[in-house]
């Protein structure tokens, strides 16, 4: 039997207000536990929530950059349950009115093929705390730093049909909110979290199977590890004469599986309802248009740009422009260092590509700035060095501060572009071996090669590589 895997997935983004939603209390990450956690958060008798305008405007600018509709009068409700870590008993979300309705974004596949995944929704609500397992002997602890913290949940349609789309979904939403700068994306932080919903179905089928939520995946390898065994696990079950059950399980990294948390709860079971002490919001034609006019180039639009201006091969210029700060890393070389779009892409996504994931660094923590990587392209472009030099020189450069010209000089590593130099050299490699140059003659031309390194090492890997060639092929001829 062939089965279709059915995914949605809810996207916990954390903004990144300097103040938590609807508390003055800080939102800034790694304070000593319940630090940040005024008597608002706590729900403490006779406090009142003042709602953060800035969170406001950030879930407008999501909407605006996924072409989605603007609740323009949104509703707060009060989402009931008890747990240690919500000291409330409540926690303050969005149901019937959400602040961003249906909206879409476009995600790329294997093999160029596009796909369009519906959003649902995305509302607003504050965090819960946190309970910690693993400091107390037998005993659980509750950090309430993280309570009241802004989120924006965003909810996808069932769209997705394997763990690589919806692994392209979640890679295209973390993009997105880092663009538009309203979260930063941090998963080893929980700035970014996702459930994901997953069901499987007879192909062809148009009913939904019953679901699982798989909850808080923080990277991405996790959700699409996550997903494949629900899949398999689901699949297992039915054709063993089983029902799957609806209900919320937790991935274990440690043994690649999920496993059962609680049984899954309906809407119902929060008896949602409007919170009486916050009034709907308003909003106004105008301060869409004013936040639509903040709104940077969007990860699509640059790369389009990139092909167009920079005539960047599709690939280059999605990877580029994955990620904001590497598109503005890259532009910024691109006009310091006047080198070639495509020799630049190169070393970006090759050479300090390959050097940050190494030193599991951002690109943020690099060592080497764009001003001193576009002053290493610029003498690489001018011919000053070779590009085999240029990856020592860039070695260098990580483990000091030191600019590329400074090392060049220091260590006299200027290409060899004289021809007469060069020629002298040639002809001393030639006489050194007179009978790879008869084998040669005699119709051996893959020694070429041999003669090329003989002289690389003659000239200690400076000599004109493009000059080199040419030279000794005239001089082999005779």
């Amino acid at each position: 039997m062939q089965w279709e895997t059915v995914i949605g997935l809810e996207i916990h983004a954390q903004l990144a207000t300097d103040s938590k939603i609807f508390s003055s209390s800080s939102t800034q990450f790694g304070s000593a536990p319940n630090t940040q956690a005024n008597a608002v958060d706590l729900g403490m008798p006779g406090v009142l929530p003042v709602l953060n305008r800035e969170a406001v405007n950030m879930a407008v600018k999501f909407a605006l950059a996924t072409n989605a509709r603007i609740g323009k009068r949104n509703v707060f409700a009060r989402k009931n349950y008890f747990y240690p870590d919500l000291p409330k008993g409540y926690q303050i979300s969005q149901m019937a009115l959400p602040i961003v309705g249906e909206g879409e974004v476009e995600i790329e596949l294997e093999d160029d093929v596009k796909k369009t995944v519906g959003i649902t929704r995305a509302h607003l609500e504050e965090d819960a705390g946190k309970s910690v397992h693993d400091l107390f002997h037998g005993q659980t602890g509750v950090d309430l730093n993280r309570a009241g913290t802004p989120l924006l949940e965003i909810v996808s349609e069932p769209d997705m049909r394997s763990a690589k789309e919806a692994v392209a979904y979640a890679r295209k939403i973390h993009s997105l909110v880092r663009y538009i700068e309203i979260c930063d994306g941090n998963m080893q932080e929980g700035s970014f979290r996702c459930d994901a919903n997953v069901s499987v179905r007879v192909s062809g089928s148009e009913k939904l199977g019953t679901r699982a939520e798989i909850k808080n995946l923080n990277s991405f390898r996790f959700l699409e590890r996550a997903i494949n065994f629900e899949v398999e696990r689901q699949i297992d079950i039915i054709e063993g004469g089983g029902e799957v059950v609806q209900e919320t399980r937790l991935y274990d990294a440690d043994r690649d599986e999920t496993r059962s948390m609680r049984s899954k709860e309906e809407a119902n079971d929060y008896r949602y309802f409007p919170d009486p002490d916050l009034l709907p919001v308003e909003i106004e034609d105008s301060l869409i248009e004013a936040l639509r006019g903040q709104l940077p180039e969007l990860p699509d639009q640059r790369c389009a740009r990139f092909i167009s201006e920079h005539k960047l091969p599709a690939y280059d210029a999605g990877v580029l422009t994955a990620d904001k700060a590497t598109a503005d890393y890259f532009e910024a070389v691109l006009k310091q260092s006047g080198a070639p779009a495509k020799i630049v892409s190169s070393w970006v996504t090759g050479e300090l590509f390959s050097r940050l994931n190494k030193d599991g660094l951002e690109l943020t923590a690099s060592p080497v700035d764009e001003h001193r990587f576009s002053g290493l392209l610029a003498r690489i472009h001018d011919n000053t060095i070779s590009g085999k030099i240029g990856k020592d020189i860039l070695d260098k450069m990580w483990a000091s501060e030191d600019e590329a010209d400074h090392i060049i000089d220091k260590e006299g590593l200027r290409q060899i572009s004289d021809s007469s130099e060069l020629e002298k050299m040639i002809d001393d490699v030639i006489a050194a071996n007179p009978s790879q140059l008869a084998e040669y003659r005699g119709g051996k031309e893959k020694l070429l090669s041999y003669f090329v390194g003989q002289v690389m090492k003659a000239s200690r890997g400076k000599a004109n590589p493009g000059q080199l060639n040419q030279l000794l092929k005239d001089k082999l001829k005779g």
